[in-house]
């Protein structure tokens, strides 16, 4: 049975699987699938790494028994004006050395806690493999832009 973490790691590399095809982005947003959200390349690697550093403080919070932090993020309902900028072969490597080491630092984090950890029970929070789970939904900001034809 894969770890929890493995999964997350496995998320980020599709993400930086279908970020590779947005060398040839236009500057044209995609709209979410909800039709609530538009995406770009930027917006969405911002969204992926938002997403790991803010589970990964849950984790941390939650294995040093204090409270975790709230959650102010503006998260996918602001685009900001980085958002729009060309995506380069040099964002792309920014972003492969950036989610890699964020999704492999909480795979890490988990193994370290232990597989004993993984199910107990977290009061009103989610276990260590709910959130894992959760986090291998990251797929879909980068499922957003999608892959683009060359």
């Amino acid at each position: 049975m894969e770890s929890p973490g493995a999964q997350v790691e496995s998320a980020v590399e599709h993400c930086l699987e279908v970020a590779a095809t947005w060398l040839v982005w236009g500057g044209r947003p995609a709209l979410s699938e909800d039709g609530e959200r538009i995406y770009t390349p930027h917006k969405a690697v911002r969204r992926i790494g938002d997403h790991l550093v803010d589970h990964l403080a849950e984790v941390e919070a939650l294995l040093a028994g204090v409270p975790t932090e709230p959650d102010h993020w503006h998260a996918s309902l602001v685009t900001l004006e980085s958002d729009w900028a060309r995506f380069t072969e040099l964002d792309l490597d920014e972003a492969r050395q950036r989610l890699r080491r964020l999704g492999r630092t909480f795979s890490l984090r988990l193994a370290a806690a232990g597989e004993s950890s993984w199910d107990l029970p977290r009061g009103e929070n989610w276990s260590l493999r709910e959130i894992a789970d959760h986090l291998t939904g990251i797929r879909w900001y980068a499922d957003q832009v999608g892959r683009l034809p060359r």
